[in-house]
């Protein structure tokens, strides 16, 4: 079992670079692989970064590609999402989940139904 408590959020004016954190219980952490989604108002929740259980391996949303970088600190049993270059459509709730998917590239992983633990969401609001 995995509990996971997203924090970073908050009012953002565009541009800006937060960073939110996903720290997780659970003596496991680093056996799983983690992943950033957000909702939009009035959206469905939507993938936007994941990381392997080594952090050897990354994937991103095109829309984040390059803006938004994903890390994990094992010890700390935390997971990170850098966003930089901030734009008013990234205002979202933003949630970290947890996959028990051990393989060694993390590339395709997007689907909400590939992960297992969620955390309750942090808001991001992003004003011009």
């Amino acid at each position: 079992q995995v509990q996971l408590v997203e924090s970073g959020g908050g009012l953002v004016q565009a541009g800006g670079s937060p960073r939110l954190s996903c720290a997780a219980s659970g003596r496991t952490f680093s056996s799983y692989a983690m992943g950033w989604f957000r909702q939009a108002p009035g959206k469905e929740r939507e993938f936007v970064a994941a990381i392997s259980w080594s952090g050897g391996s990354t994937y991103y949303a095109d829309s984040v590609l390059g803006r938004f970088t994903i890390s994990r600190d094992n010890a700390k049993k935390t997971v990170y999402l850098q966003m930089n270059s901030l734009k008013p459509e990234d205002t979202a709730v933003y949630y970290c989940a947890a996959s028990r998917y051990r393989g060694p590239s993390i590339v395709g992983r997007l689907r909400e139904n590939e992960y297992d633990y969620w955390g309750q969401g942090t808001q991001v609001t992003v004003s011009s």
